[in-house]
């Protein structure tokens, strides 16, 4: 499904970053990028299906756009030089595809990505996470530091607060990793992997070696997804 012209076109884009060159090279990204992408997608769907039945979605609902929003940003290239996709029961409806933790896929000519957890979380949902590891923080390393998450994945990732409110400072001398404001998990890969016939197995296996992670923040923000 992805092949190497799909990466060569997202390097080209890299370096042509305008609105002219994509205008004529679209028939191009949409026959070498677009719609496979869409198959792997789908495809990626079907093996997420086996370990989280209620991933009831689909590719349309779970693709970002290659298109950027550039209203606010000082960058003003008019493309994304990566296609990705999250996957939750939601997909990416809302914002709430990373309050509701579930698996990200980017792929780009230089990377691939693999990653997911609780990314977003505003103050109520930071506190829900932040309190189900105070209390139970067996629960939480047992999730984090099984083998098959941390040999993918190594660490948690994720910006940090210096001041801590008063009823987790005390929690906090025993578990440092109460400090951040995201937790989530990210592996960097040789983008050459999706090129390779078993490549939605092996991101399969990625993400299902994170599901006790994403199931632990499930259960502390409330989800039943």
């Amino acid at each position: 499904m992805i092949t190497s012209e799909f990466l060569n076109f997202l390097y080209e884009l890299s370096q042509n970053n305008n609105r002219e060159w994509f205008d004529k090279n679209k028939k191009r990204f949409e026959g070498t990028v677009k719609k496979p992408f869409e198959q792997f997608v789908a495809a990626v769907i079907r093996r997420i299906q086996a370990f989280e039945p209620q991933f009831q979605i689909t590719p349309k609902e779970s693709i970002f756009r290659i298109y950027r929003d550039t209203r606010f940003s000082n960058d003003k290239t008019p493309y994304k030089t990566h296609m990705a996709a999250v996957f939750t029961a939601q997909g990416r409806k809302t914002t709430e595809e990373w309050v509701y933790p579930g698996y990200y896929l980017q792929i780009s000519y230089g990377s691939l990505n693999l990653g997911g957890g609780a990314y977003f979380l505003d103050k109520e949902m930071l506190t829900k996470v932040r309190q189900a590891i105070a209390q139970d923080p067996a629960g939480f390393h047992r999730a984090i530091d099984n083998p098959n998450f941390t040999g993918k994945y190594g660490a948690l990732r994720g910006e940090r607060n210096k001041i801590l409110s008063p009823e987790f400072k005390s929690a906090a001398l025993h578990e440092p990793l109460l400090y951040q404001k995201q937790f989530y998990f990210m592996a960097e890969l040789d983008p050459g992997r999706v090129l390779e016939p078993d490549s939605v197995e092996f991101i399969g296996q990625y993400f299902e070696a994170a599901k006790p992670v994403n199931a632990f923040f499930r259960q502390a923000v409330g989800s039943a997804v």
